[in-house]
């Protein structure tokens, strides 16, 4: 996709993947799982005590890692059970998934959505804005390896 008029701060990209839109959207909603399918290379596992599986609302920690380790805490603040999800933390930017059922296949698209940020500029002068493209394509891949690896667990 071509990115926006508005400065790139919509970024986004979709895979169709062989699998149901039920089965992938078990895998975004698994915080244990997020790391296994991050194609950054920062998030490094769940933080305990959070929820097994996401829902609207919900609150999770995940471990990072961007040069240095640290924490984050997001909380869900989009959910439609096996269509959307999507989650935020403190500086407001989102990262979502929508999944359409296409047949035997799901169109999954992931985006990540600065344009609320009020000081966005420094995602765009930091060059996260130019690293997320190739990040959420190497997530979609590592999403369908995951997927299709394991089809049996559903």
């Amino acid at each position: 996709m071509t990115p926006p008029a508005d400065g790139s701060y919509l970024i986004s990209r979709e895979r169709l993947i062989h699998a149901p839109a039920e089965r992938i959207f078990e895998v975004l909603a698994t915080p244990a799982l997020h790391s296994v399918i991050d194609g950054s290379g920062t998030v490094r596992g769940e933080q305990p005590n959070g929820p097994a599986r996401l829902s609207q609302g919900a609150r999770f920690g995940m471990d990072m890692r961007i040069g240095a380790p640290y924490k984050i805490l997001n909380r869900v603040v989009e959910f439609e059970e096996g269509r959307r999800i999507a989650w935020r933390h403190f500086s407001a930017h989102v990262w979502r998934y929508t999944l359409e059922p296409r047949g035997e296949s799901t169109l999954v698209r992931e985006e990540w959505d600065g344009r609320a940020v009020p000081w966005r500029i420094v995602f765009r002068l930091t060059g996260f804005t130019r690293r997320h493209p190739a990040s959420i394509e190497a997530t979609l891949g590592k999403l369908e390896d995951y997927v299709l690896q394991h089809r049996d667990a559903a």
